[in-house]
């Protein structure tokens, strides 16, 4: 569950982060920094190449930061190797993807599960599974495979998945855009609900000005800058 101090559940200072062509280098940030209070819904707006996604990934450790410091939940995660920043993301981390990176060969329920195995916490990881499950509506089908679910539902699969830890801060990267707009809103309001039932913090990178209003926090991005910050 979320922490129950003051201290922010991000905190971005001076960040870069840049690219080495054969001929110069290319800032793709340029000195963003923000905080995001505990509990927050931000979104993280942007047309293509506003570096909105770049700074998603930063954020949860997938990439390398050039210049700058970034702190989840209190732990600054710039400088840590490989190994330790999995066992960061395990324990601090949700993340939900627009492609829905389902593992094929497993079920939904066992790719629901999959956090809690890697991470080795048993416990009551399959009782925790199958209420996720059935808090997305997805209970009669947690042994169908991904090919067997439509979009709509591997995300519904997808969303359980990230909250199987009960993470403090959850991500998301345009969850919605791969699917139709009924479907996207249910995964939207779905979403929000769990994030609000677990208490957790929200990151939500989208190029969706309807999605991002349902958001208390809104970061505009351009050129690989913050030009508005609306709350």
């Amino acid at each position: 569950m979320a922490s129950t101090n003051s201290q922010p559940a991000i905190r971005v200072r001076d960040l870069y982060k840049s690219i080495a062509t054969s001929t110069h280098t290319v800032d793709i940030l340029r000195g963003i920094s923000f905080d995001v209070p505990q509990g927050q819904f931000l979104a993280i707006m942007g047309a293509s190449g506003s570096g909105k996604s770049t700074l998603l990934g930063l954020l949860a450790g997938l990439d390398a930061v050039t210049r700058g410091s970034i702190q989840l939940d209190g732990e600054e995660i710039t400088g840590l190797n490989e190994d330790q920043l999995a066992v960061l993301r395990a324990r601090k981390l949700g993340f939900v993807f627009q492609s829905y990176q389902l593992i094929p060969t497993l079920t939904a329920e066992e790719n629901v599960l999959l956090p809690a195995e890697l991470a080795g916490a048993n416990g009551d990881s399959p009782s925790r599974a199958k209420q996720l499950l059935e808090t997305v509506g997805l209970d009669d089908r947690r042994d169908h495979y991904p090919v067997q679910l439509s979009g709509g539902e591997q995300q519904r699969v997808a969303l359980a998945r990230a909250f199987m830890l009960r993470p403090p801060i959850l991500m998301a990267d345009e969850p919605t855009g791969n699917l139709d707009t009924t479907n996207g809103a249910h995964v939207l309001d779905l979403m929000l609900t769990m994030n609000r039932n677990e208490g957790t913090t929200l990151v939500l990178v989208t190029h969706d000005p309807a999605l991002a209003g349902r958001a208390s926090r809104r970061i505009q991005m351009r050129d690989g800058e913050i030009v508005s910050d609306e709350q």
